[in-house]
């Protein structure tokens, strides 16, 4: 049976205004003025909270900063979880994508460096938890993407065999964690990114969702519904 697991901000869906406003938020309670802007700052804000931080301590020309980002982090997900889907959207076509590889017999989960409590209460509010077989988040094992383990775990709880998988991201923590557990990745090009993720040299580069289908298909092959 073959297994498609899904990176989730950037990848699954566009959280990239959420997590810029919940940014905002945490320099403000930190005495600081906002320094990121939506649109401008996505491709940082899909790195993940200390990367949103760091870039914002960077243009205060803040001593201290990584205490200080550490002091930050937890006002940041406090924040976040508490508006964790104002703005944030499914790329067009995703669930459909995902049902269609399901409707083919493949098993589908997600691996993401969101804390996996506030992965989980966003598939959630976004309705599309049943969809998914697997949910590993940063915090579920003691590793991280691009440690292979959390994309191993991913698979193994969606109940497939990662000789038989492959990972769908955007950034290049996707693609080395592919690369870490040897299979292929396919990197999307609809992210802040755009065509730059063709350096990172993915086995393939998935530009609208309904070509997931076809692009798993030559990647892992068929796979027949048991």
């Amino acid at each position: 049976m073959g297994t498609v697991i899904f990176d989730l901000d950037g990848t699954l869906a566009d959280t990239s205004a959420d997590l810029i406003a919940a940014a905002n938020a945490a320099m403000i309670q930190l005495g600081h003025k906002p320094q990121l802007v939506a649109g401008q700052d996505d491709a940082t804000a899909f790195r993940g909270g200390r990367a949103m931080l760091t870039l914002s301590l960077e243009r205060l020309n803040f001593d201290g900063l990584a205490a200080e980002v550490e002091r930050g982090y937890p006002l940041l997900l406090e924040a976040y979880g508490e508006a964790i889907d104002v703005h944030t959207t499914l790329y067009p076509g995703a669930i459909k994508a995902v049902e269609a590889l399901k409707a083919q017999g493949f098993k589908v989960g997600i691996c993401t460096n969101k804390p996996e409590g506030l992965a989980v209460k966003l598939m959630d509010r976004l309705g599309v938890s049943h969809h998914f077989a697997s949910l590993i988040g940063a915090d579920t094992l003691p590793t991280r993407k691009p440690d292979p383990a959390p994309y191993v775990a991913s698979v193994e709880q969606a109940g497939g065999q990662v000789a038989r998988s492959l990972l769908v991201g955007d950034t290049i923590t996707d693609r080395t964690t592919a690369r870490a557990a040897g299979v292929p990745s396919v990197l999307v090009t609809f992210g802040p990114l755009g065509m730059d993720v063709a350096k990172m040299e993915p086995e393939a580069l998935l530009h609208d969702y309904s070509d997931l289908p076809g692009l798993v298909t030559k990647l892992l092959g068929a796979t027949e519904i048991s």
